[in-house]
């Protein structure tokens, strides 16, 4: 399983070699509801192939025919926006009112998206920063904050891992959860010291297999906010003490498998390893969303809702049926 930038940039290089003309729109703007988040790429062929996706369907047609006949970014990057009137909301079908506004860049040489792909698949984080007059890139190690910087005269856009996932157990459990993890973009690392659940996972894509302690592991990846840890062993002798180091980090979210029951003794025993009382309220257990799981693929999907939820700042206090959609979901698509 590849990263979507990974897919599309691949995509893109393939067809420019081959000799097609190929402009790359980027999502730099949203107002109302919106189908795609600032960020979303997608490559259009002179030919009308596409790759990759910037409104989920909404406007994707519109402009692959002025591409097509060279009314877009023909020499050098230019904005378009779509849905500005409500009329042309209804015509693009997008919700509410929503607006979107894309930046297409003709692709060439100067565009450096082979080095770009060599730094994602490599694991590095970098900003893309796109000249618009003159349709240079620049590639520059990126730091924390937006995703997407637009202010008319350059697009930076941040490409690389932004997200990562250590799973303490490599039992049936976390082969899903991996997965899942790997296909919303996380890089995963499952640490495993039991030689016996070692089998398979060096084959894994996107997933990198550890032996050492959990707890010297939490430690030396230096985790920030933009990380998660999730134990599954039910050994607390491995989960107990990652856990407890893995609170006292900025991790988004760290959770634990196991009843209720269960994780009130947890959380008993972590107090006594001199984890506050604020720092053991942050563990999530019983771990996931009460989707009214039962298989391990469901309970894999359980844990990355949540994970989701909390990463998109959602309020999980009420009942799911509560829940009226993101403001980025095109509903009516």
């Amino acid at each position: 399983m590849q990263s979507i930038d990974i897919d599309v940039i691949r995509t893109a290089l393939e067809w420019h070699n081959c000799g097609h003309r190929v402009v790359l729109g980027t999502v730099v703007r949203t107002w109302g509801s919106a189908p795609r988040p600032p960020g979303s790429l997608m490559v259009i062929r002179d030919d009308g192939q596409v790759a990759g996706s910037v409104s989920g369907g909404c406007i994707e047609d519109d402009l692959i025919g002025r591409v097509g006949r060279g009314e877009l970014a023909l020499r050098k990057p230019e904005v378009t926006t779509y849905g500005e009137t409500a009329e042309a909301a209804r015509r693009f079908g997008l919700p509410c009112g929503g607006t979107v506004q894309i930046v297409l860049e003709p692709l060439g040489p100067q565009s450096q998206l082979r080095e770009l792909l060599v730094a994602i698949e490599a694991h590095q984080r970098v900003q893309r920063r796109l000249d618009m007059q003159t349709g240079l890139v620049r590639l520059v190690p990126a730091t924390e904050g937006d995703r997407v910087a637009f202010d008319g005269a350059t697009l930076g856009t941040v490409h690389g891992p932004r997200l990562r996932l250590l799973i303490i157990g490599g039992g049936q459990l976390s082969r899903y959860l991996a997965s899942m993890a790997v296909m919303l973009d996380y890089l995963v690392t499952v640490c495993e010291p039991r030689t016996e659940y070692h089998e398979g996972w060096d084959a894994m894509a996107g997933v990198t297999l550890s032996t050492v302690m959990p707890d010297d592991l939490v430690l030396a990846m230096n985790l920030d906010h933009n990380s998660a840890v999730v134990a599954v062993t039910h050994d607390p002798k491995l989960d107990d003490l990652a856990l407890m180091e893995a609170l006292r980090t900025p991790a988004f979210y760290v959770g634990a498998l196991g009843s209720q029951h269960n994780n009130a003794k947890r959380r008993e025993r972590l107090l006594e390893f001199d984890v506050s009382p604020e720092e053991a309220a942050r563990l999530h257990g019983p771990v996931g969303l009460n989707l009214g799981a039962l298989t391990p693929p469901e309970i894999a999907l359980s844990i990355v809702a949540e994970m989701t939820a909390l990463r998109r700042g959602t309020d999980l206090s009420g009942p799911l049926s509560n829940w009226e959609g993101s403001k980025t979901v095109c509903k009516t698509c």
